[in-house]
């Protein structure tokens, strides 16, 4: 028995000698020096690369949301090269701590279904081109320009200046409207009207808001149309294609107003469906009162 405990401690002095612990701290204090200086040389790649792409994809005619995605991408393999070769450093068996995550992913994928599946819309999106950075687009009732896309959301720029992160996996499974996909727009601007009202005048009127004004396009050329003919009034919408589909959204305003006032001035009636009660009393009532 004091032979086996004089053994162990033997071995414990071996492992836990100031020599050899020095060599250890020495040794492990070396390989994270190299691991912090080869992680950042990728930093800096990681910084740079990007920037350099710049010039090389312009002459190669990219656009800038395809920029955007090689850019993104070239970040991702950067850190992960980078994480990899410092790990590598400190004596880490890459190959075999790979292996081990491939099995423990099937795990982790069931947790970050959904961080993946953002990913990979986020593919979808740069290879589709549903739309391109600075499009105006609508969303589920989300209208903005489109700021950013990144592989985990789209980042969109409303009016009123706030920031929506919209996850690619909604954008996928959503219908997208594009304002700015195409190079014209037209606004659709609709009134009410007595039904005695002169349809060929009012036609005129309305007609006349958007003579004239260069933001509009002659050809198409612009339109009245009756949507509804009700019971005390007439819907009609004046339909006018817009130049630069970018301004949609003030000209709209401003053409509403316009012609209500053309119509106001000509003392056209705008009336709003009413209702009448009528109440009739009985022949007892009726003699009474």
């Amino acid at each position: 028995m004091s032979q086996f405990l004089a053994a162990i401690a033997a071995r414990f002095r071996e492992m836990f000698s100031p020599e050899l612990l020095a060599s250890s701290v020495a040794s492990w204090g070396e390989n994270l020096l190299f691991a912090v200086l080869t992680f950042l040389v990728y930093y800096a790649l990681w910084r740079i690369v990007p920037i350099l792409l710049v010039p090389v994809l312009k002459r190669l005619d990219v656009d800038a949301t395809g920029r955007s995605f090689f850019q993104t991408t070239a970040r991702v393999v950067i850190l992960t090269l980078g994480l990899v070769a410092a790990l590598g450093e400190l004596g880490i068996n890459t190959a075999s701590l790979i292996t081990s995550l491939g099995v423990a992913g099937l795990t982790i994928g069931f947790a970050a279904r959904d961080a993946l599946s953002n990913i990979i819309s986020g593919v979808f999106i740069f290879w589709d081109r549903p739309f391109v950075l600075g499009d105006l687009i609508e969303i589920k009732d989300k209208y903005g320009r489109v700021d950013r896309i990144t592989l985990r959301s789209t980042r969109v720029v409303t009016v009123e200046g706030k920031m929506l992160a919209i996850p690619n996996a909604e954008v996928v499974n959503s219908t997208v409207a594009s304002y700015t996909n195409f190079p014209h727009l037209r606004l659709d601007v609709s009134v009410t009207i007595g039904v005695a009202e002169d349809l060929g005048r009012v036609r005129e009127l309305l007609l006349g808001v958007v003579r004239g004004d260069d933001d509009f396009m002659e050809e198409p050329a612009p339109e009245l149309v009756v949507n509804e003919i009700n019971d005390y009034n007439l819907l009609v919408t004046l339909r006018a294609w817009l130049r630069d589909e970018r301004q949609h959204i003030g000209k709209r305003f401003q053409l509403r107003e316009r012609a209500f006032e053309a119509l106001r001035t000509a003392g056209v009636d705008m009336p709003n469906e009413t209702i009448k009660n009528l109440v009739t009393l009985p022949e007892g009532m009726r003699m009474a009162s």
